[in-house]
C-alpha cells in the first residue's frame, strides 16, 4: 500500500513539474525575445535573444550568432 501511495505522489509531482515548466516558457520559446517572428529561427543579434547579455557583444559574438547552428566558426575567430 505504501508503494502505491509513493508512486501516486511521484506521478503527481511529475505532472506538476511539467505543468510548471510549460507555463514558464514564453510563447516563442526560450531563445526568442518578445516580438520575434514565430518559427524555428530567430534574427541574429543581442536584441533578438530571450536572455539579455551580461556584457556587450563584440564582432566575434555577433558573427558566431549569425552563423549558428553551422559548425564552422567565423573566419576571424
Amino acid at each position: 500500500m505504501g508503494l502505491l501511495k509513493l508512486a501516486a505522489l511521484g506521478t503527481l509531482g511529475y505532472v506538476g513539474y511539467k505543468f510548471y515548466e510549460k507555463q514558464k516558457l514564453d510563447r516563442n520559446g526560450v531563445a526568442f525575445a518578445d516580438g520575434e517572428p514565430e518559427g524555428q529561427f530567430r534574427n541574429a543579434g543581442p536584441e533578438s535573444v530571450g536572455d539579455k547579455p551580461r556584457r556587450a557583444w563584440n564582432k566575434t559574438d555577433e558573427e558566431s550568432d549569425e552563423s549558428f547552428p553551422a559548425s564552422d566558426p567565423p573566419a576571424n575567430y
